[in-house]
């Protein structure tokens, strides 16, 4: 009896270590993101952050696996602050915390250099906000993002401004800014592209409140149009106190004052302001309004803005990882520069530079106090 025990044990032992691990614990594999979480535009990197979250949480209720074995999907988050140097070492520790990619940064101040760290380490980076070309432009088979860049939807705005507006005098604002300063060069590029007629172009800086006195310059300069390179909430002011020095002209941007912080801050003032946004028209999207509602019941709040280029960024990520059936950065960054899928943003397939193909651009203004799409141009299908 007791040797027939011993062989049951022993035969027991073995099937059980061949035996599939069905209920093994799932590995933990760290995703990271980074934005701003603090500071004046924190609310744009938790919108962010969250739209990251909602795509690790689609993807983990599939009970996902890589190279045969269970897997869970965290999100290892970061606050760069908005601050280039924090930027640096928040990056630093990610690829230290052994994440296999990184949604992020938001600003392109921000992207630029931290790239560099990601790509010293073979770590997969998507932006899902950062719109400069220098980023792409560097190079690095890493760096990826998930929305068109300043080089196309600056000169896409341009030539509207000339061929859809009718513009006659424009005069152009630019932050300074590595996202403003860039968006700014490529609007008046493609404004004198389209023959446009630019009077005049003043700077400010990101920081600043009070804009009369480059308001009153172009005043005297009779413009019916200001390009602003910079950010919404300055954006807002910016249109205010144009209002309140009694100018006609239309405050027009790209792809930075389309926000709820806009509407609030601009008030009445912001009426006909019009901004060209990199993506589709998501207000009439059925799968981007699905989208809005499952984030509202996540998170108690309403979309900001980027939340579904983040997601798209994360699904991107996932699916190639998923294609590469393998946690290795290296196989990961090949795979992502194969990627193709179908977000709530649209088609998301990169060029060797790891910008999107034919992105979509979408004008929007701003009618009885709300943003209104009023035409999509490109785009490869949503």
């Amino acid at each position: 009896m007791k040797r027939r025990s011993l062989f049951a044990a022993l035969a027991l032992s073995v099937l059980c270590a061949h035996a599939p691990s069905y209920g093994a614990e799932p590995e933990v594999v760290k995703i990271g993101f980074v934005g701003p979480l603090t500071g004046p535009v924190a609310r744009v990197g938790k919108d962010l952050q969250y739209g990251a979250q909602l795509a690790l949480d689609d993807e983990n209720a599939k009970h996902p696996t890589v190279g045969g074995k269970p897997v869970k999907f965290v999100l290892d988050v970061q606050d760069d602050q908005a601050d280039p140097r924090v930027a640096i070492q928040v990056a630093q520790k990610l690829v230290d915390d052994g994440v296999v990619g990184v949604i992020g940064h938001y600003n392109s101040g921000c992207s630029i250099p931290a790239s560099t760290v990601y790509h010293q380490a073979n770590v997969a980076m998507i932006t899902p906000g950062s719109t400069n070309p220098q980023l792409t432009k560097q190079g690095f088979k890493n760096v990826f993002r998930t929305m068109g860049h300043d080089g196309v939807g600056g000169v896409v705005a341009g030539h509207f401004v000339v061929e859809q507006i009718k513009a006659k005098r424009i005069g152009i604002i630019d932050d300074r800014t590595a996202f403003g300063q860039g968006l700014a060069d490529a609007f008046e590029k493609g404004a004198k592209e389209a023959k446009g007629n630019i009077v005049d172009r003043e700077f400010t800086n990101d920081k600043a409140v009070d804009f009369r006195a480059i308001l009153t310059t172009l005043k005297s300069k009779n413009v019916d149009v200001i390009f602003f390179g910079g950010l919404d909430e300055q954006g807002a002011m910016l249109v205010k106190q144009m209002r309140s020095l009694g100018m006609p002209a239309l405050l027009f941007g790209a792809g930075a004052l389309k926000s709820n912080a806009f509407l609030q801050i601009a008030g009445p003032a912001g009426e006909g302001t019009q901004d060209l946004e990199p993506g589709p028209a998501l207000d009439k999207l059925p799968a981007a309004q699905e989208f809005g509602k499952r984030y509202k019941a996540r998170f108690n709040q309403d979309v900001e803005l980027y939340a579904p280029f983040a997601y798209d960024a994360t699904l991107a990520m996932l699916k190639a990882i998923h294609d590469a059936n393998s946690l290795d950065r290296q196989k990961i960054v090949d795979s992502l520069a194969k990627v193709n899928v179908t977000g709530i943003t649209g088609k998301i397939t990169y060029d060797p530079y790891g910008d999107l193909i034919k992105p979509p651009y979408t004008l929007f203004e701003v009618q009885q106090g709300q943003w209104k799409s009023i035409k999509t141009v490109g785009g490869s299908g949503v």
